[in-house]
């Protein structure tokens, strides 16, 4: 049986009523004495005792096996599997001779699990799909500078730790033994402990990596300590400020400093890249202020701001004498070097300040990369390979979304180590491996009078098309439509009529809210077809008793082409056939 939908409800509900009148007789055993000898005395055995079953219940049972099994397929991201799941949750119950209507215990199950699969998925889709970008965790630096207004006084304990540790440890740049450091290792050493061992723990498997880079740019390597202050060590951190990954870069620092971002793309999420993004810029800020403090000053505040700064105090250049006095600089700025180096000192020796770092992992996951001639959904990767779509997301942190770029070709993708090969096959034999919409630019549209008509913002479809808001668009020309692969309605009744929605992606189900009349439903039907290999304009048009010029008119097609993974609109009454094929 084809299933051209996520969840052929439509047709499942529609053979059940097809079924509703051909329930099951009760056959009741019957069970007869046999006779057993003992001795020479015929005796006559008792019954054996019989087991109460319930078929019925055992079929329920099995159906929710397959729903849960659906769902745990969701929540790894497999949606094909999910799929296949969840038919096979409704398929049980159909091709039982109780059929899915006529036994009111099955009835009520089918109806009610119409229902769940349509909360799951729909659930599913609004934590994320295709072209929802991927959610993020706060910047530890937001709450860090906020908890920096008073860090308190030291203790004489921690003041005389410092102070060895300064006696007895070369740093890589110079840490002054003044009040505002000691008070931030007092902070970082009592109510932010747990703070600090975790960022330590996770920076374990990228503190090798960011050290490599700084030292073959000729950088201090107690500056790779930062990002322990920025983000806690976090690839996906995001402020509120919009500064984005373990750097805290912002988008325009990042852009001059090599960094892509686009609607696809955002490499400041990505901790190698970015990390020689950040040396990059440390040097730059370093050449500019011959200074680390001042540099690192200009790394929070900009570096317009700090030469300001020097400016409005007469040509003052020491980071300390600036911050002395709340003339120059910020209070965040003032607080952030001190915190800073309050950071490289714990780092460096977290035994000392009586602190056990356990490491998340000691080394980055080990990964392969697969070059792909086109867009891809990460799903459909992961489900390949047997992982989950997290997975593969942690392993690409610099997509935003759960899709390579669309008009990218030949973009590397990270996969397990051991996976790659499995991945090019699929490749090779699949089709379309996306969800994507596509729009043709009819004569006189515009990026906004299409954005209007298909109910998208026209910033997305713009940066998903790589346009401008203002760029101009020509008749033929296809456009990406940036939106999540919904939504199949399906009517329910007791004689259902189904109306089969709507948009050129792969449906999901959802109980409709009013039912139309068997006449509306029919006479409304639209359905997406995907196309496959050895389909051709007539033969589609005949299973859906339609012509060939109909199916060009609702698909604009200028000729009698199609590709493998097409999809093409179909207006048609003949829903359950469609569903069924």
């Amino acid at each position: 049986m084809l299933r051209t939908h996520l969840l052929p409800a439509a047709a499942l509900l529609s053979l059940a009523a097809v079924c509703g009148g051909c329930a099951a007789r009760a056959q009741v055993a019957t069970t007869t004495s046999q006779p057993a000898v003992i001795g020479p005395v015929l005796v006559s055995a008792p019954a054996s005792p019989q087991l109460a079953t319930d078929p019925i219940g055992d079929l329920i049972t099995l159906s929710n096996r397959h729903f849960e099994a659906g769902q745990a397929e969701l929540q790894r991201g497999h949606l094909e599997s999910a799929r296949s799941e969840f038919n096979k949750a409704l398929d049980v119950l159909l091709e039982s001779p109780y059929g899915a209507r006529s036994e009111p215990r099955i009835r009520e199950h089918f109806d009610r699990l119409v229902e769940r699969i349509s909360a799951t998925e729909l659930t599913s889709l609004a934590q994320g799909d295709g072209f929802t970008e991927k959610k993020y965790e706060s910047a530890s630096i937001d709450d860090l500078l906020a908890l920096s207004t008073s860090p308190g006084e030291p203790s004489a304990a921690t003041r005389q730790a410092v102070t060895d540790d300064l006696q007895s440890t070369d740093y890589d740049i110079s840490i002054p033994l003044n009040g505002r450091v000691v008070s931030f290792v007092e902070l970082f050493t009592g109510r932010l402990r747990g703070y600090l061992q975790d960022g330590l723990g996770r920076g374990a498997q990228f503190l090798p990596m960011i050290q490599d880079v700084f030292r073959a740019e000729g950088l201090p390597l107690d500056l790779a300590y930062v990002p322990l202050v920025e983000s806690a060590f976090k690839p996906d951190a995001l402020s509120r400020a919009k500064a984005k990954g373990m750097w805290q870069f912002m988008r325009g620092t990042a852009l001059e400093n090599g960094l892509k971002h686009d609607w696809y793309i955002d490499e400041r999420a990505e901790p190698e890249k970015a990390t020689r993004a950040a040396a990059k810029y440390l040097k730059t800020l370093y050449a500019m202020f011959g200074d680390w403090h001042l540099a690192l000053a200009s790394y929070n505040g900009g570096p317009g701001r700090v030469q300001n700064a020097i400016k409005r105090s007469g040509g003052v250049r020491d980071f300390w004498k600036l911050s002395a006095s709340r003339r120059y600089l910020p209070r965040e700025t003032r607080d952030y070097v001190p915190l800073i180096l309050a950071a490289v000192i714990v780092a460096r020796n977290p035994a000392q300040y009586g602190m056990e770092v356990i490491p998340d992992s000691l080394e980055a996951p080990k990964f392969e990369t697969v070059m792909l001639p086109s867009a891809v959904d990460l799903r459909r990767v992961a489900e390949w390979v047997g992982t989950s779509a997290q997975t593969i997301q942690d392993l690409n942190p610099e997509l935003r979304r759960w899709t390579t770029p669309v008009r990218a070709t030949n973009y590397e993708l990270k996969v397990p180590e051991g996976t790659a090969e499995i991945v090019r096959t699929k490749l090779a034999d699949s089709g379309d491996v996306t969800n994507l919409t596509w729009h043709t630019v009819r004569s006189g549209e515009t990026l906004l009078s299409i954005a209007r008509k298909l109910k998208v913002s026209r910033a997305d479809l713009a940066e998903a098309n790589y346009l401008s808001i203002r760029s101009r668009v020509t008749a033929g020309q296809q456009l990406i439509v940036p939106r999540a692969p919904t939504l199949l309605l399906a009517a329910r009744t007791d004689n259902p009529a189904p109306l089969v929605e709507t948009r050129p992606v792969d449906p999901v189900v959802v109980a409709s809210a009013s039912v139309p009349s068997a006449t509306e439903a029919a006479s409304q039907s639209k359905v997406v077809y995907r196309v496959k290999r050895g389909d051709t304009l007539s033969s589609i048009a005949r299973v859906f008793e339609t012509s060939v010029a109909s199916l060009k008119k609702w698909n604009d097609l200028r000729n009698n082409t199609l590709r493998v993974g097409q999809r093409l609109t179909i207006l048609t009454a003949r829903t359950a056939a469609l569903a069924t094929r």
